[in-house]
């Protein structure tokens, strides 16, 4: 079975759907630490993925500025 990748709009609807969890106390206390983790996990993906695309931008629009001159 093929894993579907994980896409940032998908990375920050599981963190809403985890803080929304901790926040109305839906959240056995067994699964908090896996939970945490997973979220932490998620913000990485996420700080990459802006990352990542912040530097592209900046690369398009210097090639799109060099071609102009």
């Amino acid at each position: 079975m093929e894993k579907k990748k994980l896409t940032y709009k998908d990375a920050i609807c599981e963190i809403e759907e985890i803080i929304a969890q901790m926040e109305n106390e839906e959240m056995d206390v067994d699964d908090l630490t896996a939970k945490v983790k997973r979220a932490s996990l998620l913000l990485k993906f996420c700080r990459e993925k802006l990352f990542d695309t912040e530097n592209e931008v900046e690369k398009i629009i210097k090639e799109i500025e060099k071609d102009q001159k």
